[in-house]
């Protein structure tokens, strides 16, 4: 693809280094420019690897300048990345096609490279390291905190007290609240016995991590059941994933587990999904995904079984595929 343009920030930060809250990326050829406003001059003419930074407070009235003096004949965009207003300003009376490409930019970052890996592997070390201290908080915590309390300390923990960016707002669920795969905080306090699920992640030089635990009630029979269940379901899609197969197979892995133990009608989400850049990338683990899985490729494995006004119990790593397995970062 010789000719593109771009809005989105991670996708513009893959193409040269540098992103802002307010640009656009077109490569053009061999040449690729940076459009962006005052604000943000000495950090693009020092950060992005581009041909030319082009410094505007009128980023549209930019481009379609650069594109008209351009001759090209057409140029390709992702339709998910721009808003209908800024699409139709754009193209106005631009004698150029503009080729719909869906998550063509993340369709290309699917492949990690080997310094991705390693960015993606930090995060998801320094992670791993802020759920052990979140625990031990919990551990030494007498009070009866509030999922929104908790939700608090949490990202505080994450993060380090705010070194770290969070890959995403966390979710800190108890008991019943768990039963929601994407619950939101409320007053609920967490009291001796509870079950608590807490789903999180930071991000490393931009690269994401994502991670969830769920902490049970041992003595509760059907919290220990369930919660074996699902770790036999994330264990068997983990070793049994393998370079060349289909993401719906490793979906299958795990979803059959469930199903076979009869709660799969509770199982509501897809196995896993990409993540990098995004804390949302391909590939999607799903049963509906036929790409084929290769070597250096950065997938979730998140099996979950949700007992509505219960309790719901979902277990998460990473995984990169290195020699054709699945390796937990």
């Amino acid at each position: 693809m010789t000719n593109f343009i771009l809005q989105n920030e991670n996708a513009v930060y893959y193409e040269c280094g540098y992103s802002c809250d307010n640009q656009l990326f077109i490569q053009l050829g061999s040449e690729s420019f940076l459009i962006t406003d005052g604000r943000y001059e000495i950090e693009a003419k020092q950060d992005a690897k581009v041909s030319s930074v082009i410094i505007t407070n009128d980023l549209i009235k930019e481009a379609r300048k650069l594109l008209n003096k351009s001759n090209i004949k057409k140029i390709s965009f992702d339709p998910y990345d721009f808003n209908l207003a800024t699409y139709l300003n754009l193209t106005s009376k631009l004698d150029i096609k503009f080729i719909k490409k869906p998550n063509f930019s993340k369709l290309k970052r699917i492949i990690k490279t080997d310094d991705e890996l390693q960015l993606i592997a930090k995060a998801m070390k320094i992670g791993r390291d802020g759920f052990k201290d979140f625990k031990t908080y919990l551990q030494n915590d007498n009070k009866k905190r509030s999922e929104e309390y908790l939700n608090f300390k949490n990202k505080e923990i994450m993060s380090q007290i705010g070194k770290y960016d969070l890959s995403f707002d966390p979710i800190v669920a108890v008991q019943e609240n768990a039963a929601k795969p994407h619950a939101l905080p409320t007053h609920r306090k967490l009291k001796n016995k509870d079950l608590l699920l807490v789903d999180a992640g930071i991000k490393y030089q931009r690269y994401c991590s994502d991670r969830t635990e769920t902490y049970i009630n041992k003595k509760d029979k059907l919290q220990q059941k369930v919660y074996d269940i699902v770790q036999k379901a994330q264990d068997k899609a983990i070793n049994k994933a393998r370079s060349g197969m289909k993401a719906s197979q490793i979906d299958k892995l795990a979803r059959d587990v469930i199903e076979k133990s009869g709660y799969g009608k509770y199982f509501v989400h897809s196995t896993g999904h990409g993540v990098g850049l995004d804390i949302h990338e391909y590939p999607n683990i799903s049963s509906r995904s036929d790409v084929i899985i290769e070597d250096n490729m950065v997938f979730s494995v998140e099996p979950g079984i949700y007992l509505p006004e219960q309790f719901g119990i979902r277990i998460e790593d990473c995984v990169a595929m290195r020699d054709g397995k699945a390796v937990v970062l």
